[in-house]
């Protein structure tokens, strides 16, 4: 049903993938959203490649975007993208990044892409129709507890001046999993649960961008994604919890002790 939109979502991943590829390691302006948030030239010619490329053949569709104002439309469509996941690491010349694009009807993500032009991996997943990587079907890991896992996460921008800043967690994990990573980049973080990379994923604070196009891969690969208390997960909440399955519930029990 939504083939066309697929492709041109797949399309314009790659296009904005390459283009900071070509580009990486040549940063010239970066600017401060916040103590430890930033944005740069590229994150805003990456976004300027991938809206060309939907709005030539959707202009009426909304778009929700990290860099711009939201494009809010009548339409049922709307576009969620994150043009640079990982803006701190490209920034700083550290190859973990990646695009993510997701297309959502009336409400529900029905697909999202993310792709890593780095490893030319590209993660996709269609609501009802399976997850894949590079073309190829994709499966949550097999890791039955959590001392036998490997978790990742990852901190608010708000680290320096917020109360709540996953650090209580942090501590918890670590001494439970056995390791845990935080690479800088949520989406790249969930597709890798998606595939059995990493077991399980909690961060807090994250934006739709982020996550709409990595919550639905983890879903379609077998996984499970909640709030820290097992609720129904949202893009627009506060709390991200994904794993293979088979440790959400213990996940979920150390998540609860340290609330």
């Amino acid at each position: 049903m939504y083939t066309e939109m697929t492709a041109t979502a797949v399309s314009a991943a790659l296009k904005a993938g390459r283009l900071l590829k070509d580009n990486f390691g040549g940063v010239r302006s970066i600017e401060y959203k916040g103590a430890v948030d930033l944005v740069t030239e590229m994150d805003r010619a990456s976004e300027d490649v991938i809206l060309q490329e939907i709005l030539k053949v959707y202009p009426d569709h909304g778009i929700l975007t990290e860099e711009s104002a939201e494009a809010v439309s009548s339409s049922p469509f709307r576009w969620i993208i994150d043009p640079i996941d990982g803006t701190t690491n490209y920034a700083h010349g550290f190859p973990v990044f990646c695009v993510s694009i997701a297309l959502e009807v009336s409400g529900t993500v029905v697909y999202g892409c993310v792709y890593n032009p780095m490893l030319d991996e590209l993660f996709t997943a269609r609501k009802g129709g399976g997850a894949f990587l590079n073309g190829r079907p994709i499966h949550v890991s097999s890791i039955p507890h959590i001392n036998s896992s490997l978790l990742a996460t990852g901190f608010p921008y708000d680290i320096r001046t917020s109360k709540t800043t996953n650090l209580e967690h942090f501590a918890a994990f670590a001494k439970r999993a056995q390791a845990i990573r935080r690479a800088g980049s949520a989406a790249l973080d969930l597709s890798y649960v998606a595939c059995g990379r990493f077991d399980g994923f909690w961060e807090i604070k994250l934006n739709p961008w982020d996550v709409a196009a990595a919550a639905i891969i983890v879903i379609e690969a077998g996984g499970t994604i909640t709030d820290f208390k097992g609720a129904a997960f949202s893009m627009h909440g506060n709390e991200c919890l994904a794993s293979n399955s088979l440790i959400h519930d213990e996940m979920l029990g150390l998540l609860s002790e340290n609330l």
